[in-house]
């Protein structure tokens, strides 16, 4: 489809999921309605970042310039950005709610796995006054990187799609964050090497979650070769998410300065994610083929 026809797609499945999820619970109690509304507001945000704009000011100016006609309430630059920022738990409700309407919630095999998130450079990190005591040094050691920030925790569906995101210590080793991230799931989980502990991975079968790593050199294969060979081939759509999260969605390069602004571009950027693998589904294609969304002509405008 070309930018039109998805701008116009994202708007209709912001409004009937805006409508569920704020029907129980109004977001607003008195004082005037905005201008822009919610839906619409959400809308640029997510098509903005899946059309690589950028950040807040990109985003802005963009659809100011080249769709003033479609958004003329479309005015302001620090009246969006401030409803934007206070439209995170409504954007991660609509998260929720599509990951169980499409049914990949509950999903009983889900992968899991960590990014890292670099709040500054790891040079300037000793001058940083916006994310401390939150914020620690943390090591990669797929990506051999060293950074200052957070951990992304990642559990997607066999389809990709992402079904849980806790903010989590860099520090920490990814073997003690197992708990959260599969915090309300009962299934199996394919893991990498990093989350090997045979006493956790025991106490969690007894919950009814079944991790499975890949054995290292010197340790007994615990499931067999075609079990870890299937898991292995899974694992690999976890590391397609996280290159669209942080080449497409610029997710390790977000520019804030506190935690509350961090947080809300996260949901925002998983948010963009989820939607470009619900259409995807809906649409019959390879729910991970994000850039076959926009035909190339789009892509080049």
């Amino acid at each position: 489809m070309d930018r039109e026809h998805f701008i116009i797609t994202v708007y209709c499945l912001v409004c009937e999921h805006y409508c569920a999820v704020t029907a129980a619970k109004p977001i607003r109690h008195g004082g005037f309605e905005p201008a822009l509304s919610d839906e619409e507001v959400i809308t640029i945000e997510l098509c903005g970042e899946f059309f690589k704009v950028g950040g807040d000011q990109e985003i802005f100016d963009h659809f100011h310039e080249s769709y003033a006609a479609w958004f003329p309430q479309l005015q302001d630059r620090t009246v969006f950005v401030r409803q934007a920022a206070n439209l995170w738990q409504v954007k991660a409700a609509i998260q929720q709610r599509l990951t169980i309407v499409s049914g990949q919630a509950d999903d009983p095999v889900q992968i899991i796995d960590t990014l890292p998130l670099p709040v500054c450079g790891y040079t300037r990190s000793a001058r940083d006054h916006c994310f401390k005591p939150d914020a620690d040094y943390g090591f990669c050691a797929a990506k051999q990187l060293k950074y200052y920030g957070f951990k992304l925790g990642l559990r997607l569906s066999r389809r990709g799609m992402i079904t849980h995101f806790p903010l989590l210590p860099a520090r920490t080793h990814d073997i003690q964050l197992l708990d959260d991230l599969v915090d309300g799931f009962a299934g199996t989980v394919p893991a990498d090497k990093g989350f090997i502990d045979q006493v956790r991975q025991t106490l969690l079968a007894e919950r009814g979650v079944v991790v499975i790593t890949p054995p290292r050199k010197n340790m007994a294969a615990m499931h067999s070769r075609q079990v870890l060979k299937v898991c292995k081939r899974l694992r690999k759509r976890i590391e397609t998410v996280g290159s669209h999260l942080t080449e497409r969605f610029a997710i390790a390069r977000i520019r804030v300065r506190d935690l509350w602004h961090f947080q809300h571009r996260i949901v925002r950027k998983v948010l963009a994610h989820t939607v470009g693998v619900f259409l995807n589904l809906q649409l019959g294609r390879a729910p991970l083929d994000l850039d076959g969304l926009l035909d190339a002509e789009s892509v080049a405008h």
